[in-house]
């Protein structure tokens, strides 16, 4: 009770809602406390022997799909897929030659998936989800070429289920809907996720909404958050029990109890042992471990009942919530016979989507569309080799990227293969992958038969099907056999792999394969089905990845426009994608209240405007009505204008100080620190000239609106007033300012470190700090950005004390610092570690490594006006030296040390205004 409401145990103000009475008792328990109501007793007893409820369990309830009269849903399934095919059979081969050839083969399989379909008792559920995706394709809503192992049915592709021809691909049926097991299909749908909810209500509106609803999850309790809980309401402090739950080991996919972690980590064990604090944790905790925690909704399963689902299970819907959920979670509805169709939103089909439009908006007469795309086409393969992949679909991530480098994808098949390979499984076989791609390792195969099956991978099983295609090719199985021998290794099952090890080769022997052989074979299938991978998923997910390649070597402005704008409110995001943007030749235009909308947008194939929307404290509402205002009135003459117009209700003095801020009143007037503060006055003015609507129309506007006299804001405030709103420097960086002096002292940027064994300097503007206490003590982890990269900082005990006061956001530092290479257990490169030594500000840096101060100016007519402006800064030690020219002759001179300065800003700020910038340097 104190875990869900957020009470301290020993809290003795805490509300008592139960009592120790309250749990579920014994009759004998019962019967003596309503001892003097026995009739109440008895009617108790009554009423529980008339309740006979029985849920009958094991048949599948689909909903009625409507059929042409006197059709049925076998006769349609034939009809529609049939004719779904003559369809894609045009676009794979418009060529009437080579379509007439093809045709055989394609009917054939279509025929032996219909009849198992149909044998199954599927035509149902195969049209029902055929219906909805292709209302979505009809009505706007992306939808994915495929995903998990539906892409290998060529019914589906034929009916428009999935985008991608199984044929070409060696993609199998079997591993979907497998005729040797019944089980319910699984057809897994990626949506756009703007439009997913619209599917949903499309389907709830075909089949009602009394029979549609979500699923709900239920969130349990693991060893981690169960300490963290139980630690919270004993009041045992966040830092004693973050420790106790960091002593818990943690395994991908793998569920580790309290029970495993005390004996996988023994000093967990001996704290127990040891702490009486500790002891009650853990108690109290395992006591907890494995309950529900809290109701969620599945993140896309979708139940269509034929009738009210009310008749096959309890409904649910959160406080505040429009959504109906089943009670029953996703088991259990399955249980029950109710079918899920799983609704998933996948927000690069919206980056697809938007980048589509924008390229029709760039050139009106472009018939670009996904599904014709070529799938040779060189520049999309050059973003692969190159690892240019920021915002390309699956292959974003550095290790990915670091896989293409060693084995760059020449076919679409290869791209398959490194969708499927980087996995935490099919990890261990890419050594062996890159090592046969790039020649160094020989492609050899057990049987020429198997070359065929291999040959798109080099060699290396990295598929399921693979497996599966062996089994029947070497060892007689049919592929639905085969798909039992494929779960069978997975499961690892002793006495079911020593069956089938028979089979297989019994069946290798029938085919003219030695038994030794056979056997050494089935070895090797076996240790590779633990790690093969779905080909069908890969493939639908590599031709998405394909996709965003090619919109990145074809569509640049319309493809980062599109990803920018999905991850406006991610600054993080936003600042990687655009420093690729940048990278690429691309010119984010600041955003502008008379050009922008919502959403970052392709002005040509090398200009993007900022979206309104990317900027902080304007949100969705406040831009669509400075959008509509616009579209009404023109653009906006000045910052009164634009206050008289939009709704203040939505703009606001935060909003449009956020967007003075961000550049977007620049076009009109670039004095920003002016119109910041004028934003009162202008919000006042259109305030009263809307309380007086008469009198302006007698009289006419205004003519003596005034902005408030401000100091304009130097470069380096103007920038980061910029980053305040946007969350990022866009129109300069603060470093830049400081980079020509620092240029001999720091020698190595930040987007090019290098491990050195003794101490460096580097320097950068402070854009992100992490505090946090450790076993180590406190320390901080720090990011420097200097405008060509940024790198990660760690800050620890006394340099963290010491330099608490300079790491500031937004505040530029030299770090003395040790940079290490890092690397993992078995010696692989992961990286560089930055370890501070050192922090200085850039009045320390000048006052321990200035050599001197050198200056430019015109000899004897200035130096009454030097020696004025150096007089207060007398006291320090850095040299002056003078560069003179005095009618056609030049030199230099060092002043007396008497004349020795510390080359203070101040000092700096008042030569520069004299001399120009470019005249006064610090030499280091």
């Amino acid at each position: 009770v104190c875990i869900a409401e957020g009470y301290v145990l020993a809290d003795p103000r805490r509300p008592r809602r139960f009592t120790p009475d309250q749990y579920l008792k014994s009759q004998a328990e019962m019967a003596a406390t309503f001892a003097d109501l026995p009739e109440a007793l008895a009617n108790s007893v009554a009423i529980a022997q008339r309740c006979n409820l029985v849920i009958p369990l094991g048949k599948n309830y689909l909903p009625d799909f409507p059929t042409p009269e006197g059709v049925t849903l076998d006769e349609h399934l034939r009809q529609e897929a049939a004719a779904g095919l003559e369809r894609r059979l045009a676009t794979l081969y418009p060529e009437a030659a080579q379509r007439d050839a093809k045709r055989a083969e394609y009917v054939a399989r279509l025929e032996f998936e219909t009849k198992t379909i149909v044998q199954m008792g599927y035509p149902g559920y195969f049209l029902i989800v055929a219906d909805f995706i292709n209302w979505a394709k009809r009505n706007g809503v992306p939808v994915g070429p495929g995903r998990g192992s539906g892409a290998g049915s060529l019914v589906a592709y034929s009916l428009g289920i999935t985008d991608l021809d199984p044929l070409r691909y060696a993609l199998l049926f079997e591993r979907f809907l497998n005729p040797d097991r019944v089980s319910m299909p699984d057809f897994d749908i990626d949506f756009c996720q703007d439009g997913r909810d619209r599917v949903i209500d499309y389907v709830k509106k075909k089949y009602g909404a009394e029979s549609v609803s979500q699923i709900a999850t239920f969130g349990t309790m693991a060893a981690k958050a169960a300490v963290r809980d139980v630690g919270r309401v004993l009041d045992l402090g966040y830092n004693f029990c973050d420790g106790i739950a960091k002593l818990i080991p943690f395994q991908p996919g793998k569920l580790i109890t309290l029970k495993m972690a005390r004996e996988m980590e023994p000093l967990l064990a001996e704290r127990e042992r040891n702490e009486e604090e500790v002891r009650q944790l853990l108690e109290l905790a395992e006591s907890l471990e494995g309950l529900t925690r809290n109701v969620g909704m599945h993140a896309g399963g979708v139940l269509i009942a034929p009738g009210k689902l009310t008749d096959f299970g309890p409904l649910y819907t959160q406080a505040g919530a429009d959504a109906i959920m089943s009670q029953f979670d996703k088991d259990d509805v399955e249980a029950v016979g109710l079918v899920k169709f799983d609704f998933l939103g996948l927000t690069t089909l919206t980056i697809l989507d938007w980048t589509l439009r924008y390229v029709k908006r760039l050139d009106p007469a472009s018939a670009l569309k996904l599904e014709t795309l070529p799938l040779d086409d060189k520049p999309a393969y050059d973003i692969f080799r190159t690892a240019n992949t920021t915002a390309v679909f699956q292959f974003e991530s550095r290790g990915m990227r670091d896989l293409l480098k060693q084995a760059p994808p020449t076919r679409f098949d290869d791209i398959i293969a490194l969708v499927a390979l980087y996995r935490p499984g099919p990890m261990e076989l890419i050594p062996s992958y890159i090592a046969r791609k790039t020649g160094r390792e020989r492609v050899e195969y057990a049987d020429p038969r198997l070359e065929p099956i291999l040959g798109a991978t080099y060699g290396v099983m990295v598929y399921q099907e693979q497996v599966m295609q062996i089994a029947q090719v070497i060892g007689g199985y049919t592929l639905g056999a085969a798909d039992l021998l494929r779960r069978a290794m997975g499961k690892k099952k002793p006495e079911e792999m020593a069956t089938h090890r028979d089979i297989f080769v019994a069946g290798a022997e029938k085919n003219g394969i030695a038994r030794g052989r056979a056997s050494q074979l089935f070895d090797h299938m076996e240790a590779f089905a633990g790690y093969g991978f779905n080909k069908s998923h890969a493939a639908a997910y590599a031709l998405i990845a394909y996709q965003t390649a090619y919109f990145k070597a074809h569509h640049a402005s319309a493809f980062m426009a599109a990803n920018l704008s999905l991850v406006m409110d991610d600054t993080d995001k936003l600042r990687a994608l655009y420093d690729d943007a940048a990278a690429q030749g691309l010119v984010i235009l600041r955003p502008d209240v008379n050009a922008s909308n919502h959403r970052f947008e392709p002005v040509d194939q090398t200009q993007i405007r900022y979206g309104l929307g990317g900027i902080k404290g304007t949100g969705a509402q406040a831009v669509e009505s400075i959008v509509a205002a616009r579209t009404r009135g023109g653009p906006f003459k000045d910052l009164f204008d634009f206050c008289r117009r939009v709704d203040k209700r939505l703009v606001n003095r935060r909003a449009a100080e956020a967007l003075i801020r961000a550049g977007a009143f620049d076009a009109i007037d670039a004095r920003r620190a002016t119109l910041f503060a004028s934003v009162g006055i202008a919000l006042g003015e259109a305030e009263r000239a809307e309380a007086s609507v008469s009198q302006v129309s007698l009289f006419g506007e205004d003519a003596g609106q005034a902005l408030a006299v401000a100091r304009e804001w130097t470069e380096p405030e103007r920038l980061v007033h910029e980053k305040a709103s946007l969350g990022f420097y866009l129109t300069g960086h603060p470093y830049t300012a400081y980079a020509d002096e620092l240029a001999s002292l720091v020698r190595q940027p930040l987007s090019n470190l290098q491990p050195k064994k003794e101490p460096v300097l580097i320097a950068g503007i402070v854009t992100a700090l992490r505090a946090q206490t450790s076993r180590r003590g406190k320390m901080a982890f720090v990011t420097l950005d200097d405008g060509q990269g940024s790198a990660e900082v760690v800050v620890f005990n006394e340099t963290w004390d010491a330099a608490r006061a300079l790491l500031r956001e937004d505040q530029l530092v030299v770090i003395e610092a040790k940079i290490m290479q890092r690397t993992g257990e078995g010696g692989e490169m992961q990286g560089l570690r930055v370890i501070a030594e050192q922090v200085y500000d850039l009045a320390a840096i000048r006052k321990r490594y200035a050599k001197s101060l050198r200056l430019a100016c015109n000899g004897g007519a200035n130096a009454e006006r030097l020696f004025e402006l150096l007089a207060p800064f007398r006291s320090g030690s850095c040299p002056i030296v003078v560069e003179y020219r005095n009618q056609g002759i030049g030199g230099e001179m060092e002043l007396p040390q008497s004349w020795r300065v510390d080359p203070d800003e101040a000092l700096l700020a008042r030569l520069r205004d004299w001399l120009m910038p470019e005249n006064v340097r610090v030499v280091y």
